[in-house]
């Protein structure tokens, strides 16, 4: 499934500025998820790239962003805390549901799969929630500043090294997860929960991610990611990750539809690539593009793809209804299409004898117990297929300025 990489921005728990990356499947999301990133880490980790991609390619949009003082995102990560993280989760979370649609799924990396845990209770659209390698106790980062804690309290901030980078943390950071209970958060949240945890985890110990499932309440479950790191920093580890995740999800989740309106459809530049296109139609998200060759990114259908599609689709759905109708033993109908532009003296049925002529050439298989004269009589009534009348018909497409939009 061919999927869609696109970079937004929305303000977070402090008005800072937060950085995303939405990964959008081909077509309309079978669910919207939302992916918070291990500890000190950004939505560019391999585990949030990787993930992230690999659900968006089974049918699963997801939101990965950084949060505030990480990665691109603004603000100061010294300022930050384990409370400020899940309040970070909640604006992304209303981002979605003011800009595409509210996740129904909450997915945590490490000390992110304790911020989701967090934040489920309070975000009433989510039904499933997933840690990946999160510990039972937000406390337990506190083992990652070695022999800095002391001077976190005692001079009230310290500089840490995790990750070979240096943080400031300050004593306002380790008092806040100190007061955090996840206990509570796993009693009263009534998601669906999955715990996926490695044996050999190093960083967060195996027993962690037997705790959360243990004091969590049905319906629970837990896989244990053989052979991988905490970090999961191996593809095939991520890809596998995803594919259970996907799976699980779709017990819980809903199909989801990316816009409410079904009688306007809306086509906007996504910025991503040169030619890339985001069409709502009929509560449905598609994209648009051009081929590589000429310059796009080949990240969806062209317009004259979108075109024929249109088409073989009319073609089909008219077939059917005739043959329902009729009573004919029609299994199933298939229709392929292709476009070229033709010389008009090529062509022996066309009005036009001078320059080029657009030549749609379709072909219908039919599939049942049918004789000729049914299939000769489904063929007649292949072009009587409405948007086939539109392309042989007079159309007019009155064009003007969105006046209020460019005030």
């Amino acid at each position: 499934m061919n999927t869609q990489r696109i970079s937004v921005t929305f303000a977070g728990s402090d008005g800072a500025t937060l950085s995303g990356r939405l990964e959008l499947p081909g077509g309309t999301p079978r669910a919207w998820a939302l992916f918070a990133h291990c500890f000190t880490c950004s939505k560019q980790s391999k585990a949030a790239a990787f993930i992230s991609a690999a659900l968006a390619a089974r049918g699963i949009a997801v939101l990965r962003f950084d949060f505030t003082g990480l990665g691109a995102s603004e603000g100061e990560f010294a300022d930050t805390n384990f409370s400020s993280n899940v309040a970070d989760l909640a604006a992304a979370a209303d981002f979605l549901r003011r800009e595409y649609q509210a996740p129904q799924l909450l997915i945590g990396h490490s000390l992110g799969g304790a911020a989701v845990v967090a934040a489920a209770p309070d975000l009433a659209e989510v039904r499933a929630v997933v840690t990946l390698n999160a510990p039972a106790d937000p406390a337990h980062v506190l083992k990652n500043f070695a022999g800095a804690e002391e001077a976190i309290r005692r001079d009230g901030e310290a500089s840490v090294k995790l990750g070979g980078r240096e943080f400031r943390i300050r004593r306002q950071f380790v008092e806040d997860v100190e007061g955090q209970r996840l206990a509570d958060a796993l009693e009263g949240m009534d998601k669906a929960l999955l715990v996926m945890h490695a044996p050999d985890d190093e960083i967060v110990a195996f027993d962690n991610g037997i705790r959360l499932f243990e004091e969590a309440a049905q319906p629970k479950s837990f896989v244990s990611l053989d052979g991988a790191d905490h970090l999961l920093t191996r593809r095939e580890d991520a890809a596998y990750v995803a594919e259970v995740l996907a799976a699980w999800a779709g017990r819980y989740v809903a199909p989801a539809t990316a816009e409410a309106d079904d009688t306007t459809v809306r086509v906007e530049e996504t910025r991503e690539g040169k030619f890339t296109q985001r069409i709502v139609a009929g509560g449905h998200l598609l994209f648009a593009d051009e081929p590589v060759s000429v310059g796009g990114l080949g990240s969806g259908p062209s317009p004259y793809d979108l075109l024929l599609a249109g088409l073989g689709a009319c073609t089909a759905m008219t077939i059917r209804m005739y043959a329902d109708l009729k009573g004919l033993p029609l299994e199933r109908v298939q229709v392929e299409l292709s476009h070229e532009k033709i010389h008009a003296q090529d062509c022996a049925d066309c009005e036009s004898k001078e320059g080029k002529v657009d030549r749609i050439e379709r072909v219908i298989r039919l599939d049942g117990n049918l004789d000729e004269a049914q299939r000769q009589k489904l063929l007649e009534i292949a072009n009587k297929c409405p948007v086939h009348r539109t392309l042989h018909g007079e159309v007019t497409v009155p064009t003007r300025l969105d006046t209020e939009e460019a005030a």
